[in-house]
């Protein structure tokens, strides 16, 4: 069963008949099992050991299963399957919404759970996604959310987190002020330049060794900026 070779699955589910259930399931039909019981586990299990299948029960003890797709999809685009007793229209469009690739109801019959993970693994993008971004003395570790320079953590706003990320996340490549607005603050922004060049400007304050001189967060003149690639 710890073939390499085979799909690894993470279950997320704190119920443990419920995990023993898709364990047993999921091994005969080739797949390897981590399980985890809390979304803070996930979100650890998930970064150390790369899972090719995700299956996430929204009703966890500490995070809500959106709040735990929404941390999953800012570094991570492993398909998610969501496995849950709540059966409204309002929660399978919001757990969508928030980035699964797909629900599924308990009771579940197992080979429509099999065919749809087959589905999901299908249409999962092929390209990998570093958890941690790491240039120069600047680490960005997308699944904590944690910022350090030189070794020593940076405390950075949320919208200030939000800026960074979506900089390294595509770095090397110019990102135009209008995608940057519509991506970090809403798609009303995108003639709201002077929002971002104050953010811009205290980001550099925090990460860059001389932000006059700035070497990690570049200016593209009058299109946008870029980030130095890792």
């Amino acid at each position: 069963m710890n073939d390499p070779l085979r799909p690894l699955v993470l279950v997320v589910d704190d119920e443990p008949q419920i995990r023993r259930l898709l364990t047993v399931t999921l091994e005969a039909n080739g797949y390897r099992v981590i399980s985890a019981v809390n979304g803070q586990e996930v979100l650890l299990l998930a970064a150390q050991h790369r899972p090719a299948l995700v299956i996430l029960d929204l009703g966890l003890p500490d995070l809500s299963g959106q709040e735990v797709l929404r941390r999953l999809r800012e570094w991570s685009s492993t398909p998610v399957l969501i496995l849950s007793v709540m059966d409204d229209e309002k929660g399978k469009v919001a757990a969508l919404d928030a980035g699964a690739d797909d629900y599924v109801t308990k009771p579940f019959n197992t080979d429509e759970l099999l065919a749809r993970l087959r589905v999901a693994a299908r249409h999962s993008v092929k390209t990998e996604e570093a958890a941690v971004f790491h240039v120069k003395n600047l680490v960005v570790d997308l699944a904590s959310r944690r910022v350090t320079v030189g070794g020593k953590e940076v405390k950075l706003s949320v919208t200030e987190y939000n800026l960074l990320r979506l900089l390294v996340r595509h770095a090397g490549k110019v990102i135009t002020h209008r995608q940057i607005l519509r991506e970090v603050w809403g798609p009303g922004h995108e003639e709201d330049t002077h929002y971002l060049r104050v953010y811009v400007a205290h980001l550099r304050e925090k990460i860059e060794a001389n932000p006059a001189q700035p070497e990690l967060l570049i200016t593209e003149l009058g299109v946008g900026y870029r980030f130095l690639a890792g």
